[in-house]
């Protein structure tokens, strides 16, 4: 049965009476994953309709939740952009705006700007057995009133985290602080730090983006760290790029960027788990060659092995440079009290700080807060297993899309839109409307999807995440090169996906 021509199945004098609008695939969230697999099903499946459900009123995602300053990229952009839309720029990183304005290009280019219903909060999903569908409901904010939406394949594109509330600790003694307080994913637009002392509360990626961009013009900024993190530079631009292009058309210098990078990724990673004693001296002796001598190397020395957590990446250094020059410094210690002017420490050491920027994480938010129900029986994502990565242990016609965390993370992306392909192309030609994954014997495990990192966020949340399975297909492998033979290669009929 085509899914093109689905609303035929559907009187459409009954739509009007319910007010619902009926889509071959609807898609939650316009950041770069929904729109990766808008892209890749419109190529695919021109004739179907397909309708991407955005809160906001931008697309972006993340790239327009945040506005602190510095915020970037922390993948290079050869292979943070998509496969079909090559990084044709020579910088590594990219801010904020380049990547908006890339993801504007990209919904041009691939003509799926109409399909974006913007200021759509969807608060539930249900699936009806008798009718084969998904039923939706969404608040549109401009309209102020509630829009009903029906599909028989739900895609969600809502990431992993909270975008409402980010994780803010019970500081002691926080409302004693006179200065202000503020968490990155919450920037107020006039905040003036000009001459001002700065303490970053945090040593992940947000905190060491934010320490560099704040200290050009802050008196001084302090990153407060509980515990050190492992940093690898990159030059601001790739030179081995900057140098084909002058060979090879742009387009054929960016994919080779992307190969080249793509493999250097997928080499750091495993040397770091197969040798992450050798590994953590590389590293380190880089960092203690860039802050010179008269810099504690505690402050730059993780309790963890590399890739245990995520790594950061520092264009041109630029974080260890503001330390070495004075503009900025690293303490680590514990958080006592929050005093009126500052911080005081475990240690007893004071820091004075006229403002105070918590980059301490975000929540963990399953299926971005919807609740999913089907035939009315609630969806509890820590009770079921991911199939393949993508779709939901004994849930009809639902896929959830993540990315990679220990590689860059649309690459994942792309392989799971290509293997919704697949499987749509699969009911089409088989005449069938639903997929359904069921175990075949795998048990579920006590890891969640992002149990690969010892990360704060994934400790905090992990339990409501859903589960990994004892054996593939249902195990979250975080590798290219498998995921690339699971998605791509293997046949989409296995015997585990049920087809009705």
């Amino acid at each position: 049965m085509h899914l093109g021509n689905y609303h035929t199945l559907w009187p459409s004098w009954l739509d009007r009476i319910l007010n619902a609008d009926r889509y071959d695939i609807l898609i939650i969230g316009a950041g770069i994953s929904g729109i990766g697999v808008a892209c890749r099903l419109t190529q695919r499946f021109p004739d179907r309709s397909i309708a991407i459900l955005e809160r906001r009123s931008n697309v972006g995602g993340t790239w327009d939740l945040f506005r602190y300053p510095g915020i970037r990229s922390d993948s290079d952009m050869f292979t943070y952009a998509y496969d079909f839309k090559p990084w044709l720029r020579p910088e590594i990183l990219a801010g904020g705006k380049q990547i908006l304005g890339y993801l504007d290009e990209t919904i041009d280019e691939f003509g799926i700007r109409d399909k974006i219903l913007f200021s759509q909060h969807v608060e539930a999903a249900n699936w009806d057995s008798g009718k084969a569908t998904w039923t939706v409901t969404a608040i549109d904010a401009d309209r102020d009133e509630q829009r009903t939406f029906v599909t028989p394949f739900l895609v969600v594109c809502a990431g992993y985290y909270d975008q409402d509330q980010g994780y803010m600790p019970e500081f002691p003694g926080a409302d004693d602080f006179a200065g202000a307080l503020i968490h990155p994913q919450h920037w107020p637009e006039d905040l003036d730090y000009t001459d001002k002392n700065v303490v970053v509360i945090g040593s992940g990626a947000t905190a060491a983006t934010v320490v560099p961009a704040m200290a050009a013009k802050a008196r001084h900024v302090t990153m407060l760290q509980r515990s050190p993190t492992y940093f690898y530079p990159v030059p601001s631009k790739d030179p081995v790029f900057v140098a084909t292009n002058w060979l090879l058309p742009t387009r054929l210098a960016a994919r080779a960027a992307r190969r080249r990078s793509h493999s250097l990724q997928y080499v750091l990673f495993n040397a770091c788990r197969y040798w992450p004693g050798l590994m953590r001296r590389f590293l380190l002796r880089h960092v203690r060659k860039e802050i010179g001598p008269d810099v504690d190397m505690k402050h730059f020395t993780p309790r963890y092995a590399p890739w245990d957590e995520r790594m950061c990446i520092l264009p041109e250094d630029d974080l260890l440079h503001v330390v070495r020059n004075g503009k900025a410094s690293i303490v680590t210690d514990q958080i006592e009290t929050f005093t009126r002017s500052g911080i005081r420490l475990a240690s007893g050491r004071e820091l004075e700080a006229d403002i105070i920027v918590s980059a301490t994480g975000f929540n963990l938010r399953v299926f971005g807060g919807i609740r999913v129900t089907v035939d009315g029986k609630a969806l509890h994502p820590n009770e079921q297993m991911t199939y393949k990565s993508v779709l939901v242990e004994d849930v009809p016609n639902l896929a959830v899309i993540f990315g990679y965390i220990n590689f860059t993370w649309t690459a994942k992306v792309d392989l799971a839109a290509e293997y919704l392909c697949r499987l749509l192309e699969h009911l089409e030609t088989t005449g069938q409307r639903v997929a359904i994954p069921r175990s075949d014997g795998a048990r579920a495990t006590e890891a969640g999807i992002l149990d690969r990192l010892s990360a704060g966020y994934v400790q905090r949340g992990s339990g409501a995440l859903p589960r990994q399975g004892d054996r593939d297909p249902w195990r979250v492998s975080h590798d290219v090169r498998h995921d690339r033979r699971m998605l791509l290669r293997a046949p989409v009929d296995d015997g585990i996906l049920e087809f009705h």
